[in-house]
C-alpha cells in the first residue's frame, strides 16, 4: 500500500510546488500574476482526466501498469516545463503532465479494494489519502526555498527528483487485480480465460468510458448523494487550492516574510492531514469496526449501515468551518502568525477527515463498479474546482480583504456544513430512491 500512497504524494506535490514561483514567472514571462497561476490550474485539471484514462489500461493491464508506465512520462513533460522558453510551452508541459501522472491516483482506490475487505478497508484507505492531502501541502513548504534560492524552474527539478524516486520503488509493485492475475495464470497453463462481463474491442471502450465519464455526470446531476458530497468536498478542496495564491497575501504582505518563509506555512496543513489520519482511525475503530464485529457476532456478515462511516465527516464538517473563521479574523499584524497556522491545522484536518468519509461512504453505498463512477464524479468536480478557484483568489483578496475574503469562504463552508449530517439521518431514504442499484439497500 505504500506505492500507491507515495505516488499520490509525488502527482500532487507537483501541483503546488511551483506555486511559491509565480511572481518570477509573472515577471520572466511578462504576463499577470493570474496568469502565472495558470501552469497550477492546468496541471490540476490535468488530474480530472485520471479515471478516463487509468480504467481501460488498468482493465487490459492492470494497476501495476498503470504506475511503471504512467509516472515516467508525466515526468518527461514536467521536464519540458522546467525547460520552457515561453509561457505557451510551460502551459502545454504542465497540463500533459498532469494529464499523464493523474492515472496512478485514480488506481490507488482500486489497489484498495483488492487487497483490505471492507470491514478494514478504512484503515488502508485513510493512510493512502493522507498521501496525495500531504502532497500540496508539502510542496509549497519545499518550494519556497528552491524559488527563493534557485529560481522556478528548480521546481520542476525537485519534482523529478521525487518522482524519479517512487518511480524506482515501484518497479518491485506486484499485481493486485484479481482480473490480471488469473489471466496469467490461466494463459500459463494454456487454459481458455473465464468470460469477462466488460466486453471487448471497441464496446468495452464504449463501455468504460460510459463508467468513467458518461455515468458519473449523470451520477452527479441524478444521485443527490454524489451530487452533494461532490459538491461539498470539491469546494472543500477548491479552499485548499486558495490557499496557494492566498498565502503570500497574507505571510508574505502582512507580515513579511520572505518566500521560502511563507512556504513553510503551509506544514500547519501538513500536520492537519497527520491528525485526521490518526483521528479517522480512532473513529473508525469505535463507529464501525466494532460495529461490524457484533454484527458477525450475531449471525451476520458483518455489513453495517454506509452511514456509519460518516462520523469522520461530521467532525470535519465543524472542524473545518472553525478553522476558516479562526483564520479570517486573527489574519492581522497585532496577532501573531502563528494563530493562523493553527487554523490551517484545523482546516486541514477537517478536510482530509470530510473526504476519507465520503470516499468510504460512496463505495460502500455503490459497491464496486457504480462506486468507481461516483468516485469519478467526485474527483472532477474536486479537480476542476480545485484548478478554477486560484485563478480569481488574488482579485478576491485585494477587493475584500483577508478577512472578509476568507469569511466568505467559511460561510459558503458553513452552508455546506449540514451535508454529511443529512446523509447520516435520511441517508437509507435516499438510497431506497437511487436510480442506480446500491450495494447496501
Amino acid at each position: 500500500m505504500s506505492i500507491p500512497g507515495l505516488m499520490g504524494l509525488a502527482v500532487t506535490f507537483g501541483s503546488s510546488v511551483y506555486s511559491p514561483s509565480d511572481a518570477e514567472v509573472a515577471e520572466r514571462f511578462q504576463v499577470s500574476n493570474t496568469v502565472a497561476l495558470l501552469p497550477i490550474t492546468l496541471y490540476t485539471y490535468g488530474l480530472a482526466c485520471g479515471p478516463v484514462i487509468a480504467a481501460p489500461l488498468s482493465e487490459t493491464y492492470g494497476r501495476r501498469f498503470i504506475y511503471i508506465f504512467c509516472m515516467p512520462i508525466s515526468l518527461m513533460f514536467t521536464l519540458g516545463a522546467g525547460f520552457s522558453q515561453n509561457l505557451a510551452s510551460l502551459l502545454i508541459c504542465r497540463l500533459l503532465a498532469g494529464i499523464l501522472g493523474s492515472p496512478p491516483l485514480a488506481v490507488g482506490a482500486g489497489t484498495n479494494l483488492d487487497i483490505w475487505a471492507p470491514m478494514h478497508r478504512a484503515r488502508a484507505v485513510s493512510l493512502f489519502l493522507v498521501a496525495p492531502f500531504l502532497g500540496p501541502a508539502l510542496g509549497p513548504a519545499v518550494g519556497g526555498y528552491v524559488a527563493e534560492f534557485k529560481g522556478w524552474r528548480w521546481t520542476q527539478w525537485t519534482t523529478i527528483f521525487l518522482g524519479a524516486a517512487v518511480w524506482i520503488y515501484s518497479l518491485g509493485a506486484k499485481e493486485t487485480y484479481a482480473k490480471i492475475i488469473l489471466a496469467k495464470r490461466l494463459k500459463k497453463l494454456g487454459k481458455p480465460l473465464p468470460r469477462s462481463p466488460i466486453p471487448e474491442g471497441l464496446p468495452a471502450i464504449k463501455f468504460l468510458l460510459t463508467v468513467t465519464l458518461a455515468r458519473p455526470i449523470h451520477m452527479i446531476l441524478t444521485e443527490p448523494i454524489v451530487g452533494l458530497y461532490s459538491l461539498y468536498v470539491g469546494f472543500n478542496f477548491s479552499v485548499l487550492f486558495c490557499f496557494f495564491a492566498a498565502f503570500p497575501l497574507v505571510f508574505r504582505g502582512l507580515y513579511k516574510f520572505s518566500v521560502g518563509e511563507a512556504g513553510l506555512v503551509f506544514l500547519g496543513l501538513s500536520a492537519g492531514c497527520a491528525a485526521a489520519a490518526a483521528i479517522f482511525l480512532i473513529i473508525d475503530d469505535f463507529a464501525y469496526i466494532r460495529r461490524a464485529l457484533r454484527n458477525r457476532a450475531a449471525g451476520g456478515d458483518g455489513t453495517i449501515a454506509p452511514e456509519n462511516r460518516l462520523y469522520g465527516a461530521m467532525l470535519g464538517s465543524v472542524l473545518l468551518t472553525v478553522g476558516l473563521f479562526w483564520f479570517a479574523w486573527t489574519a492581522r499584524a497585532d496577532i501573531h502568525w502563528i494563530s493562523c497556522v493553527i487554523a490551517t491545522v484545523f482546516f486541514a484536518c477537517g478536510n482530509l477527515l470530510t473526504f476519507t468519509s465520503c470516499a468510504l461512504y460512496l463505495t460502500d453505498v455503490y459497491g464496486p463498479l457504480n462506486g468507481a463512477s461516483a468516485m469519478a464524479a467526485n474527483g472532477i468536480v474536486r479537480y476542476m474546482l480545485g484548478g478554477s478557484f486560484p485563478l480569481f483568489t488574488v482579485q478576491m483578496y485585494e477587493k475584500l480583504g483577508i478577512d472578509w475574503a476568507t469569511s466568505l469562504l467559511a460561510f459558503v463552508s458553513l452552508a455546506l456544513l449540514p451535508v454529511p449530517w443529512l446523509f447520516f439521518k435520511y441517508g437509507s431514504l435516499i438510497r431506497k430512491k437511487s436510480g442506480y442499484d446500491v450495494a447496501y439497500p
